[in-house]
């Protein structure tokens, strides 16, 4: 049985006449560059989230570097991430002369540890970038209560969590991504909300900021030719933007479907005593970007090898902490070490999850587990 992380194809066929459709507009006006749909989409995903600005970029790479620039941050200034997330969390940070900080997370949500924050905290610290890593939110309610507490600018990873509501303690509720002082996200293939090749962009409800993130992502200029501040030429492809128009309306299911798969697996690995099946957050719902396993005894990589020998692919996010990589050596005292990261990345396995839910496959994948550990 072929067996894929995502399946993208299958996506695209039930969607195919719309995209190509919208494809093919872009083909016949040529307005390859900040064209109608760019525009189209901007708007339409405003509406989604319940956001003032969304302001398309290039990837969400750029995203992450470009908020931060928003933020006139000094050399030297401090900013705290998780040490547990995909590089560009803080490789953008070390790029534009800050110091990355980078703190433990939550054994079972995977999200930055509140009291990190403190245990950390300095006179230079400025801001913090929590990511919502897999598809659930991070304790926003308690983040933006510390960063008020010391007027720290807050800016959110949503590259893995589009579409995912976090409920606050008086029952207001709001999108992952709109919650900060900025929130950034990514369009890449794979993720929930993907393109058909690298896209990404801003969101905030500042009008200021939203003004100054366009500026920056422009080459700093409001009017033609006239340039306030230094910036960067990153931008939405209008293709692109054809694409994530189409496949905005079926976001929601893509949700339930993932959600739907993510059961699944709850409901046949929950047994298995060195497996520990994904918690969810109290407060967030959670949209599967990843379905992510703790396995226990030591047995991970070994499982790993066995489902690669079955033909079922599986991915570890992340195997080494960001500290221990050699790129970020010169932020870190030697002997550094943040146990349940480093626990994680001991511990987690990615199994596949699609947006088109198939038991066949699914039960394939939880035989071959199951077989494993009955060896």
């Amino acid at each position: 049985m072929k067996v894929q992380m995502v399946d993208l194809k299958g996506q695209y066929e039930k969607i195919k006449e719309e995209v190509n459709i919208g494809i093919q507009e872009c083909l016949d006006n040529t307005a390859f560059i900040n064209g109608p749909a760019v525009k189209e989409f901007q708007q339409d995903f405003e509406k989604y989230l319940n956001v003032k600005h969304v302001i398309p970029c290039a990837n969400g790479t750029d995203a992450l570097q470009i908020a931060i620039m928003a933020l006139d941050l000094k050399p030297g200034d401090e900013v705290i991430c998780p040490a547990f997330t995909y590089v560009a969390t803080a490789e953008v940070i070390g790029l534009l002369g800050l110091k990355p900080i980078m703190v433990d997370v939550n054994e079972d949500t995977f999200d930055i540890e509140l009291k990190d924050l403190e245990k950390y905290l300095t006179s230079n610290t400025k801001a913090i970038v929590p990511v919502h890593l897999y598809g659930q939110s991070a304790n926003m309610e308690e983040i933006l209560a510390f960063a008020e507490k010391h007027n720290l600018f807050v800016i959110e990873d949503n590259a893995q969590a589009i579409g995912s509501d976090y409920t606050f303690s008086d029952g207001k509720v709001k999108k992952t991504g709109t919650i900060g002082h900025i929130g950034c996200t990514s369009f890449f293939p794979s993720k929930n909300l993907g393109c058909y090749g690298d896209g990404g962009a801003l969101m905030t409800n500042d009008d200021d900021m939203a003004l100054k993130i366009r500026m920056i992502a422009n080459h700093g200029q409001e009017k033609k030719y006239y340039h306030k501040v230094l910036g960067c030429n990153s931008r939405l492809d209008t293709i692109q933007a054809a694409v994530l128009k189409v496949k905005l309306k079926h976001l929601d299911k893509y949700s339930a479907s993932r959600n739907k798969m993510a059961r699944y697996y709850d409901e046949n690995l929950a047994g298995i005593s060195e497996i520990e099946i994904p918690a969810r957050a109290h407060n967030s719902t959670h949209v599967f970007h990843q379905y992510t396993l703790k396995i226990k005894n030591g047995k991970r990589d070994q499982l790993q090898q066995y489902l690669a020998e079955k033909n079922i692919p599986s991915m570890v996010y992340y195997p080494l902490p960001l500290y221990k990589q050699e790129a970020f050596a010169q932020y870190v005292e030697e002997n550094f070490s943040l146990p349940v990261t480093e626990q994680l990345c001991k511990e987690v396995i990615s199994l596949p999850i699609h947006t088109e839910f198939n038991q066949e496959v699914s039960d394939f994948i939880i035989s071959e587990i199951k077989n494993f550990f009955n060896q």
